[in-house]
């Protein structure tokens, strides 16, 4: 027998959509988030659609984002944005407080923090 994948304990499709959009939606409108929000163009929607793509392939679902973009090359696509500590910390608790509000089971919530945390912390291209 094989191990659920996060898209199958998540829900599929419509839990990492409903997940990408509260995401997008605290980023936009809360100041605490300000600095990472800064790193996006004005809109909003590309962002979002890239990061439902990518998410369904990174949590076991389809590879949607390889499909049409091919490999994510997620280092090198981030490496024209000034991406810190504070960056990282701020996208990983947008991402956090996304996954308790849409009713990401509190393990599952945890052990994907982890994952986005490192996945994060690897796009740091500044100290600070």
């Amino acid at each position: 027998m094989t191990q659920p994948t996060p898209y199958e304990l998540l829900g599929g499709e419509a839990k990492v959509r409903a997940l990408v959009e509260r995401f997008y939606d605290l980023m936009d409108i809360e100041p605490e988030f300000r600095g990472v929000r800064k790193l996006h163009q004005p809109g909003l929607a590309s962002a979002r659609e890239k990061l439902y793509l990518f998410l369904s392939g990174w949590f076991g679902g389809p590879q949607l984002y390889v499909q049409k973009h091919g490999h994510p090359m997620l280092r090198a696509r981030h490496l024209p944005f000034a991406i810190g500590e504070s960056e990282r910390d701020q996208w990983v608790a947008c991402m956090t407080r996304a996954m308790r509000e849409v009713g990401v089971e509190e393990k599952l919530r945890e052990r994907l923090a982890q994952a986005f945390f490192q996945t994060a912390d690897f796009m740091r291209n500044r100290a600070g």
